[in-house]
């Protein structure tokens, strides 16, 4: 991860995070421990929790403990009172700063602490599901720090979104069920630029794609790149192979369950478990049993339906997650975003705010940089030009 380790070298030297407490709640992988070294060598204090039972690797959370003496609160397979309680114990700790992928540890500090919420530097948000629940705080008018939404910095979008939820969501399903894609029938419901890498990744291995959506602009962009687009009910006949990454709840349902063919397979990327309804499928089920490692299949009278992880994002409960070439930028993009509360404490009010261009130009920088790759720069007339409102003159006039 070498954008990542230029940036904890300089924060190693300049200590831009002395004196502060940052509460992670991430994924807690050997990627992520990098994060956490690099802003501890900024001069923080920092401790951990997961933003998923199923995402955590616990030989990485020992190494943090034992090698780097890092406070983490992670084991996977936790239960949801373990979970709850782990966030809570970051939630004491009263945090500066927090790191969230799914918004779970500032939403909690709202509602446990919310006086030092209106104290705290800020925060950052790693996806589209957390910055949905921010945002409908901020109109509720409950946010009461600022936070950066990472998740939408132009390199976060095409290299963690694009790229790598895109492979390793592919790479999750076929390690949990070794099935063939090419020529299969794979529907993406959502074609955001999550749900965008994962359809060009099942087309990339063969597979015949549908998209599902509910935006306009999306279905139509969907079209135009050559997918099929169709309503999620015509899909359910078709598919065999479901994916889900909306952000929202309630994409597949029991009515979509009733239509599916016998072996078909659902999974989703999406961060929480509520894009499929499990207790419709449970519900509708006359038997259940676990036919592979994270491969629960759900008898419908016949009808075999086969769900992945629980429910949970495939590609880190079922695989890794993204490759480290991928989380170097995402990572690099939150420690720069928790250099820039820092600089910008008292300027930046309650609310959710944007990566600062400059910080998206800088992880670009050094990514090019690390790989040995020369870009053009404008010459000084050319960046005149841009500037300018006045129509250059013509030579013959």
């Amino acid at each position: 991860m070498p954008v990542l380790a230029r940036v904890r070298e300089r924060f190693a030297a300049e200590r831009p995070l002395d004196g502060l407490t940052i509460g992670l709640c991430l994924h807690v992988t050997a990627e992520t421990a990098n994060l956490v070294r690099a802003l501890r060598d900024g001069g923080a204090t920092v401790a951990i929790c997961a933003a998923n039972p199923l995402s955590t690797q616990d030989d990485a959370a020992a190494v943090l403990v034992a090698h780097d003496g890092v406070e983490v609160h992670a084991v996977h397979g936790e239960d949801a009172a373990r979970y709850a309680a782990h966030v809570g114990a970051l939630v004491a700790h009263g945090p500066d700063i927090t790191l969230d992928d799914g918004a779970d540890l500032i939403s909690v500090l709202h509602e446990a602490r919310p006086d030092h919420v209106a104290t705290m530097i800020g925060a950052t948000e790693e996806t589209t599901t957390g910055l949905v629940r921010l945002r409908a705080m901020e109109a509720d008018g409950r946010l009461a720090c600022p936070v950066m939404a990472v998740n939408e910095a132009r390199t976060e979008r095409a290299f963690n979104d694009r790229y790598g939820t895109g492979q390793s969501t592919v790479d999750g399903i076929l390690r949990a069920t070794n099935v063939l894609l090419a020529g299969a029938v794979v529907v993406v419901v959502g074609y955001g630029w999550t749900g965008t890498g994962i359809a060009r990744s099942a087309h990339g291995l063969g597979a015949n794609v549908i998209v599902c959506e509910v935006d306009p602009i999306r279905a139509l962009e969907a079209r135009m790149a050559g997918f099929e687009v169709c309503s999620s009910l015509e899909a359910a006949a078709r598919g065999d192979i479901f994916i889900t990454v909306t952000g929202g709840t309630g994409v597949l349902t029991g009515k979509h369950f009733e239509r599916m063919k016998d072996g078909a397979i659902l999974a989703n990327a999406g961060h929480f478990d509520v894009e499929i309804d499990l207790a419709a499928l449970a519900a509708l089920a006359t038997a259940r049993r676990e036919v592979r490692p994270l491969v629960e299949e759900f008898d419908l009278g016949g009808r075999r339906l086969n769900l992945l992880a629980r429910g949970r994002v495939v590609n880190l409960a079922s695989a890794e997650g993204h490759p480290s070439a991928v989380m170097d930028l995402s990572f690099a993009t939150q420690a720069l975003a928790v250099e820039e509360l820092v600089r910008r404490h008292g300027q930046l009010g309650p609310g959710v705010h944007p990566v600062p261009a400059a910080v998206d130009r800088e992880v670009a920088r050094l990514k090019l940089d690390a790989l040995g790759v020369e870009i053009d720069e404008l010459t000084a007339e050319q960046a005149a030009y841009a500037r300018a409102w006045v129509p250059a003159p013509h030579e013959d006039a």
